[in-house]
């Protein structure tokens, strides 16, 4: 992992060959590089895990203490205002946040398959479990509020004013607090296509989708979509991340 890192460091990017998540054994608490030091290709944040290139452990912290940061990158938009600020976070969630960086599809058909079985999840659930030994933290269980969309994108659409409706209601999102993860995938052949958020809780999400940009994409939905599918679900960590379950939300 030293390796990795200090090659993305070097290079001031991150390539196909470097994007590994860590597999050590973490002897020490994490920090973050500065988010400017990993890539901010599209591909390799959604599809590769990139973002977990930003943690550093050990001895980094501090051979490398000029590059760290405390904003992590939560989406594929690593840009200084899509950011999650990590200081306004409890422990518990700033530990799920970066285990949340290795966050990736594990199949091709995610558009149309089912949610839980699309997501890496056991291995995000392992490396908080990870993360929390060593903090020092011992985690407790622990609910979070998700949403799915799914999609179906109509032709000829204006792409560039999806992206700005898209990275700009993230934003918001995040200045709002409690996003820790904003993913979305490429659309299929049929234009069909997933996102996903995963919040602190359902106030937050509600806070988080009430801007002028989210108004703007609410209002453009039936011009750029033939559909979209949301849905609502519980993600609940149990202690020590010992187990997890997501079940559709019920409140």
């Amino acid at each position: 992992m030293a390796e990795v890192i200090t090659n993305a460091v070097n290079q001031g990017t991150a390539t196909a060959s470097t994007v590994n998540p860590p597999t050590v054994t973490l002897r020490a608490p994490s920090s973050l590089f500065h988010h400017e030091l990993v890539t901010k290709d599209f591909a390799l944040l959604q599809f590769h895990a990139a973002s977990a290139l930003q943690l550093q452990f050990g001895i980094q912290r501090h051979e490398l203490a000029a590059t760290s940061d405390d904003r992590l990158i939560a989406s594929p938009y690593n840009e200084p205002l899509n950011l999650l600020d990590l200081k306004r976070l409890e422990t518990p969630y700033q530990l799920f946040a970066k285990a949340l960086t290795i966050f990736k599809p594990i199949r091709d058909d995610y558009a149309v398959a089912p949610y839980i079985e699309s997501f890496n999840w056991q291995a995000v659930v392992d490396f908080l479990r990870d993360l929390s030994i060593a903090e020092g933290h011992q985690w407790k269980r622990t609910q979070f509020y998700v949403v799915s969309f799914r999609s179906q994108l109509k032709p000829d659409i204006d792409y560039q004013r999806l992206h700005d409706l898209d990275y700009h209601s993230h934003q918001e999102a995040m200045a709002s607090g409690g996003l820790l993860k904003y993913w979305f995938g490429a659309k299929d052949e049929k234009h069909q296509n997933l996102a996903t958020c995963i919040w602190r809780n359902r106030e937050d999400a509600r806070a988080g989708g009430t801007g002028p940009w989210h108004k703007q994409a609410r209002a453009a939905a039936s011009v750029m979509y033939e559909h979209i599918v949301f849905k609502t679900m519980e993600l609940v960590i149990d202690d020590d991340a010992s187990s997890w379950e997501i079940t559709d939300w019920k409140n």
